[in-house]
């Protein structure tokens, strides 16, 4: 895997968590 894929998928990760806090936690929005 290159660098560039792995980061790629490391941010993905994340802004995937993020919109799944968000929709478990509209309240903090």
């Amino acid at each position: 895997m290159s660098a560039e894929s792995a980061l790629g998928l490391a941010v993905s990760a994340l802004a995937l968590a993020y919109l799944l806090y968000a929709l478990l936690k509209p309240e903090r929005l």
